[in-house]
């Protein structure tokens, strides 16, 4: 379970590159606004921060937990004679600390302190330090508290005991306080804006040292949302965003191994007004977060806190009776209490489809809690929805057609050769790929699944047809890359990738329903399914392949792709001299 209270000391513990990579910015700007994991000052001086926050706590402690290492005995060193001269070494450390610090023989008696570890144990008595353990060894020996005190005197610079006692730390200067982000005046959104989520970013950054390692994940994360188009030229802070940008990269490329960071103040009031002007609903913030529970083991204990502090908000009226989404709240507690009333040991927690579908509404609607009738507000229509945000919606979900026009749809920000042939798909789109032997299918694949790796997530390469052998190999030596896994069997886990490409169908004996069931299985994953053809260059299976997929890509000959497909209908391109 991961708390602001216990999470600087667990972070040591976390490899940010295992992470899901929906946490991985989250880790970064967790680690920008703690100043290095050193201080929560801005989380609780913020509740934006502090709901980004606690909801990237929260999905941390939902991670699976790694197998408990196995504790293996610690080696006992070879037993031995432990002379008197060790021992009397280790009564004089034991106290050295407490006579430089000032303390008289008569404290030191009196405190009767002790100490043990895994070197040694030892203690004060009547006068005498008392050792009675060396590396694991029973001893028993005891020396004069005045001669120890005595020696330790002469042996230090003459600075009497007192003098050191009096000696105090000049105290440190306070640092400047941090500037607040004002969001009394902020309006309620479901959605930080992209934008100010790194305006906000890149203000907290002033008045600190960071490395380079530091200003360049920035400069990445920012560079990825304008490539996938999470970030637009046509938006109201493009401006700050291109000043943002080029700022950071020309101190990157001026900058050492560290630089303090400092924003001029004309720049600082103006960015912390447009970080000022949005805030997360706090009622959205529990939705996320119950939803982030859904099908996951939990304790009744972890139910009843998530329980405690919405009703806790709601009875301080933090969450106001006149909130858009009091009637989801209400429901969020009673599916709660339920579990928490029921739930045996090993049970998760299940969220009844009308809660889902309730909060989907919330979290894609207008925010007056209309849940998509015509109102004032114009229930899903109405609201600007940030450029490329919108996954899929449920198959039940009613949408005003005028509306469902100006919604913008999540895609994956292909570009290039790819954009041309296939154009630019969401990140669950499936696609087949067949031709003749030896036209070069399986390099265009390989290609393909390079591309993904490099620019778009983790992908699994199942060569079936090849195997795992050196003509695979020699066609991976110009696609390999750490996101690019292969294998010669389908695996029984898809889920740590992204991609799954099956080479080929044919060889796997896969049916037209078990690959349903198996999209089915994992609806966020894309699939590209390879096929062996006939001699007359049809694809080798049953028509329905053909029409459960998105993309359809045929290699009628040596090195040439043509596309028929969702996306982009007659993509053609020329990409092998070689074929495969």
């Amino acid at each position: 379970m991961f708390t602001i209270n216990n999470y600087f000391e667990k972070v040591k513990g976390i490899d940010r590159h295992k992470l899901p990579e929906n946490l991985q910015e989250v880790y970064d700007f967790v680690k920008e606004v703690t100043d290095n994991h050193s201080t929560w000052d801005y989380y609780h001086s913020d509740k934006d921060i502090k709901a980004t926050v606690d909801q990237y706590l929260a999905n941390l402690s939902s991670l699976p937990a790694k197998p408990a290492a196995v504790k293996r005995p610690v080696a006992k060193k070879a037993t031995g004679a432990v002379s008197e001269a060790a021992a009397y070494e280790i009564a004089k450390k034991f106290i050295y600390s407490s006579v430089m610090n000032g303390q008289s023989v008569a404290q030191i008696n009196k405190s009767m302190m002790g100490s043990g570890n895994d070197r040694f144990h030892a203690y004060v008595l009547k006068n005498y330090i008392h050792v009675t353990l060396i590396e694991q060894q029973k001893v028993t020996f005891k020396f004069p508290l005045q001669k120890l005190y005595n020696e330790i005197l002469s042996e230090k610079p003459a600075t009497a005991p007192k003098e050191v006692a009096a000696k105090k730390a000049a105290p440190k200067p306070k640092p400047a306080p941090h500037k607040r982000i004002d969001t009394s005046n902020a309006q309620p959104v479901e959605k930080i804006e992209e934008e100010v989520r790194f305006i906000k970013r890149y203000i907290l950054m002033h008045d600190k040292v960071k490395t380079e390692a530091q200003m360049l994940n920035f400069i990445n994360a920012l560079q990825k949302a304008i490539l996938e188009k999470r970030i637009r030229k046509t938006s109201s802070y493009a401006s700050q965003i291109s000043y943002i940008q080029s700022n950071l990269i020309r101190v990157y490329n001026k900058m050492g191994k560290s630089i303090h960071v400092k924003i001029s103040e004309e720049t600082l009031t103006e960015f912390m007004a447009i970080a000022g002007s949005e805030k997360i609903r706090l009622s959205v913030a529990y939705m996320k977060r119950y939803i982030g529970i859904q099908g996951k083991q939990i304790t009744k204990d972890k139910a009843e806190r998530l329980y405690n502090l919405i009703a806790g908000d709601i009875n301080k009226r933090k969450l106001p009776a006149n909130d858009p989404y009091m009637e989801r709240m209400k429901k969020v507690l009673q599916s709660l209490r339920t579990f928490m009333k029921s739930a045996k040991k090993t049970d998760t927690l299940h969220i009844h489809q009308t809660v889902l579908n309730g909060i989907h509404d919330a979290l894609n609607g207008c925010g007056c809690g209309c849940g998509g009738k015509k109102c004032g507000h114009g229930g899903l229509h109405g609201l600007e929805l940030p450029d490329n945000n919108q996954q899929a919606l449920p198959p039940d979900a009613v949408v005003n057609s005028m509306d469902f026009a100006k919604m913008h749809f999540k895609t994956l920000g292909f570009t290039g050769k790819w954009l041309e042939l296939i154009g630019d798909p969401s990140g669950n789109f499936t696609a087949m790929v067949f031709g003749k032997p030896k036209m070069g299918k399986s390099y265009l694949c390989i290609d393909f699944a390079s591309y993904l790796a490099q620019n778009h997530g983790r992908v699994l390469y199942v060569a079936k047809e090849e195997g795992l052998d050196y003509t695979l190999q020699e066609k991976l030596n110009a696609a390999k890359h750490p996101n690019l896994f292969v294998t010669g069997e389908l695996q029984a886990d898809l889920s740590p990738y992204d991609f799954i490409f099956l080479d080929s169908v044919s060889r796997l004996g896969l049916t037209p329903d078990q690959l349903r069931n198996l999209k089915a299985q994992y609806p966020t994953k894309s699939f590209i399914y390879v096929f062996q053809s006939t001699k007359q260059g049809n694809f080798r299976g049953e028509n329905s392949f053909q029409h459960d997929v998105d993309v359809v890509i045929e290699v009628p000959e040596k090195g040439k792709a043509v596309q028929m497909g969702r996306f982009n209908q007659g993509g053609e391109n020329q990409f092998f001299d070689n074929g495969g």
